[in-house]
């Protein structure tokens, strides 16, 4: 393991941690002694890290501490990078080209031997199945999420029946062939999803849905048996 990845680990360990934990199970978690314990600990503070505590004490990493780029372990650069690709493949145009510059800046602030395990990465989506044509925009459906916005849609099923509903969307999923909004349904008065490319949006945004998009999802969840770390 390297230095750059020894500390990336540390960090991680003590954002486990509510309370202060001591220099000991950290070495032993890390598999690392003491002494280099104490150094790397030095060194993350040096950073601007609020790591809390002394030897004999315990430690703990206060929040606020950003992680810098440059300590991405080569897998997790592997993971941005197949997950770059995959956005670009199966979400909307806009979302697609933010996921490109994102990779774009990471890929600039990386040290040298990272910054080529990125760009000589051999991880790639492979073709999915096609998706139909949108009937609605998708950015500013995800606009309705970020902000919490009733909208009304008028919506056809798989059997061609239409209906107008008053949704409160939470959630957007991309599968392989479509675009599934997760929403609160006026109608149903439960839990609907709707496929975006059977939906039209009739008037939106119609103001704040009463109830948090976060309390929404944790209710959907647990309806479905969805544990709430799964991504």
């Amino acid at each position: 393991m390297s230095r750059s990845e020894r500390l990336l680990s540390l960090l991680q360990v003590l954002r486990r941690h509510r309370q202060a934990v001591s220099g000991a199970a950290l070495a032993s978690e890390l598999g690392i002694s003491l002494r280099t314990l104490y150094r790397d600990i030095a060194t993350l503070q040096a950073q601007g890290a609020n790591i809390e505590g002394e030897a004999g004490v315990g430690y703990v990493l206060r929040p606020g501490y950003m992680l810098p780029p440059l300590m991405f372990s080569r897998e997790e650069i592997e993971a941005l990078v197949l997950g770059a690709r995959l956005v670009a493949q199966r979400a909307d145009p806009e979302l697609a080209i933010s996921a490109r510059d994102a990779l774009a800046k990471i890929t600039e602030v990386l040290p040298g031997d990272l910054r080529e395990e990125l760009t000589a990465s051999t991880l790639f989506a492979g073709p999915g199945l096609p998706l139909p044509e949108e009937r609605i925009d998708l950015a500013r459906l995800r606009e309705f999420i970020r902000s919490e916005q009733m909208m009304k849609i008028a919506y056809r099923d798989e059997k061609g029946s239409a209906s107008e509903r008053l949704i409160w969307p939470f959630a957007l999923t991309f599968f392989e062939g479509a675009r599934v909004v997760v929403a609160w349904c006026t109608l149903r008065d439960d839990f609907r999803s709707f496929r975006t490319d059977r939906m039209d949006l009739m008037e939106g945004p119609l103001g704040r849905y009463p109830k948090r998009r976060m309390q929404l999802l944790k209710a959907w969840r647990q309806q479905h048996g969805i544990p709430e770390r799964m991504l």
